[in-house]
């Protein structure tokens, strides 16, 4: 048998490769940190202090760390069932559009009806846009790679119409919406904490990210604690084995595109009820498209994917701060490190598979080779 085909231990393939990839990334960027005449030790300092040194700080990191979880979970959910979505930045606009309609629908009533009608009209609106594309995949036989990133266009273009017509604000010239009603509006978490005595510097983060946890462990308990989530994953190990068994291929793949369709318009709460309290144009920032990446790093498992934003939530806050700190480490390079991050744990993620492999079934052989001499 081949040393690639050995099977690795869990935690090699699942935390090694992973931390190795990292680790390739930061060292082929703090080359270009070096050959710019800056010192990468004291950029990834300053990364780290950016992030993790203060409390607003780190209020931005795990604000957009709450972003990530929702892409994440959403990309994830659906390659478990054999699909490629990339449809999580339009599947985000609709969804924070629905989000609008839900808290204009209820006004200033009630903060918990508001916040609840929030999450319905995100997650609604989320999975209906998903729904097209899956429904030409399953009974039509359309690839769901080329329509989800084509209903990406159309998701901006139907947000542009809306801000610069019927929902844009009275008098106003940016496309944007009226400011939501009070009620709605998401506690900050630096509030949450002021209620059991720890003060906390005010900043972003907001229960949001308590809603992408209970949704990161929801997806846990739906993939591998429940029949339906058996069916999905059959679905997309084997769909003709899936088919043999009597599972529905056709059904799997709207339901489960739905759902990661729910998720991604979920992480408007994030955005526009607990920080920009309006809906304002381009609001996805492409978090989107860097959940492919915060998924494909997790390995497509819950805890993965929560620490995987975790990273990517640095990296954007950190980042920031070291523009500041270094005149010489423009945006530009800040997005060329983030761009090596994602092409080596997202787009590489096996980069150091193979050797791994060779290593670990080599070290098998001799401890085989041992036993027998003894």
């Amino acid at each position: 048998m081949a040393f690639t085909a050995q099977k690795m231990p869990w935690w090699a393939d699942g935390i090694l490769l992973p931390i190795l990839n990292l680790c390739a990334a930061f060292v082929v960027s703090g080359l270009v940190v070096l050959a710019m005449g800056e010192s990468p030790i004291e950029v990834l300092s300053l990364l780290i202090e950016g992030a993790f040194g203060f409390e607003e700080g780190i209020s931005y990191t795990f604000y957009y760390a709450t972003n990530f979880i929702f892409t994440g979970l959403a990309v994830s959910l659906a390659f478990h069932a054999g699909h490629f979505n990339i449809g999580g930045e339009g599947q985000a606009m609709i969804g924070g559009l629905g989000l609008t309609f839900a808290v204009f629908l209820v006004g200033d009533f009630s903060p918990v009806v508001s916040v609840l009608a929030a999450i319905v009209g995100s997650a609604l609106f989320g999975a209906a846009w998903a729904y097209i594309p899956a429904y030409l995949q399953a009974k039509r036989g359309s690839h769901i790679v080329i329509t989800t990133i084509m209903f990406n266009f159309i998701a901006s273009a139907l947000l542009a119409y809306f801000l610069v017509g019927p929902l844009q604000r009275p008098g106003g010239q940016m496309p944007e919406s009226a400011d939501f009603p009070e009620a709605a509006s998401l506690m900050g978490i630096h509030e949450l904490l002021a209620g059991i005595g720890i003060n906390f510097e005010e900043g972003p983060m907001n229960v949001s990210l308590l809603i992408a946890l209970v949704c990161a462990v929801g997806v846990w308990f739906l993939l591998w604690r429940t029949r339906f989530g058996y069916e999905l994953r059959v679905v997309g190990q084997n769909p003709e084995a899936a088919r043999f068994g009597g599972i529905s291929v056709s059904k799997m793949t709207i339901m489960a595109m739905m759902i990661s369709g729910a998720l991604a318009g979920l992480m408007g709460l994030n955005e526009l009820l607990g920080d920009q309290h309006r809906l304002v144009g381009g609001f996805t920032q492409g978090y989107g498209f860097v959940g492919i990446a915060v998924a494909f790093m997790g390995r497509n498992h819950p805890i993965g994917i929560v620490i995987a934003s975790l990273l990517f939530g640095a990296l954007y806050q950190g980042g920031s701060e070291i523009g500041f700190e270094i005149s010489t480490i423009t945006n530009d390079v800040i997005v060329m490190v983030q761009g090596l991050v994602i092409l080596f744990a997202g787009a590489m993620p096996y980069l150091f598979k193979g050797m791994l492999a060779k290593i670990f079934a080599l070290s098998r052989r001799n401890a085989v080779g041992e036993g027998e001499t003894k």
